[in-house]
Parts: C-alpha cells; structure tokens; sequence
C-alpha cells in the first residue's frame, strides 16, 4: 500500500489523520510489523465493492486482527474512498467505520461505555500519533 500513495497524499480514518507520503507509508509499516509480531494466522483481510476511474476509487473490506495494544480480536468493516492524481497514485484517502463498534472490540469494556464519546475519539487518536512518531523515529536510526 505504502508505494501507491502521492507525497502530497493524505490519509484520515477514526484513528489516524495523516499528511504526506511518509506519514501514509510509516502508518501501512507499523500495521504490517505489529502483525507480523503478532502472527500472520491471526489476520484476515475481504476486499468488495471496488471501483475505480483515473480519477476517484472505492472500496469496501473487512479486517480481522489482533489489536497489538490489548491482545483483543477486532472484525473492523471498513469503507473507503480515495481520489488519484494523473499519475495514478493515491492523493486523498479517506476510510469510515463505525468507532464504538471497533472500540467495544479493540478496548473491551472502556469501549464498550465510551466508544461513543469524543473524549475516546481523541485519546485514541493522539495515542496512535504517538505510536506513529515513535515507530518512525525508530525505523530511522
């Protein structure tokens, strides 16, 4: 995934708001290497609904996964759209799904009673920026 981004593309979900093709690509790394460390047999990827033009693209999956955090299995449905530039890469990709599901899963009981709050939104978000940072300040050393 990580080399079909644009260096100007950006990336936004319920857990991350990326800018640039670092950014992107260091997210697409850090999920590759945390499954990778968990084991490959406790991940599953369904992909349907894909659509494209040069222009614009589409795409519904469904994720199984061990959230590297908790150790909790996560089924996450997950909706994407994406706009390319000329070239055919990736400028804009936007994914959706439904928060306090993923959290009741990912979180356990905390999500399960404050997946629906903003308040969660952001602690999950700031904590996986922070990851980010750190798995990237790490990969260049």
């Amino acid at each position: 995934m990580a080399g079909c981004y644009a260096s100007d593309a950006s990336f936004d979900d319920e857990a991350f708001s990326l800018r640039g093709q670092d950014q992107v690509a260091g997210m697409w790394h850090m999920l590759r290497d945390a499954t990778k460390a968990r084991g490959m047999d406790t991940w599953k990827l369904a992909c349907s609904g894909i659509e494209a033009d040069a222009r614009a693209g589409k795409s519904h999956w469904e994720a199984d996964y061990c959230f590297s955090a908790t150790g909790r299995m996560v089924h996450n449905v997950i909706d994407g759209v994406f706009a390319f530039n000329e070239q055919g890469l990736i400028v804009r990709h936007l994914d959706s799904f439904y928060f306090w599901s993923w959290s009741r899963q990912a979180l356990g009981a905390p999500g399960a009673l404050l997946g629906w709050t903003p308040f969660l939104r952001r602690k999950v978000r700031a904590q996986a920026a922070a990851n980010l940072a750190a798995y990237m300040a790490q990969r260049k050393r």
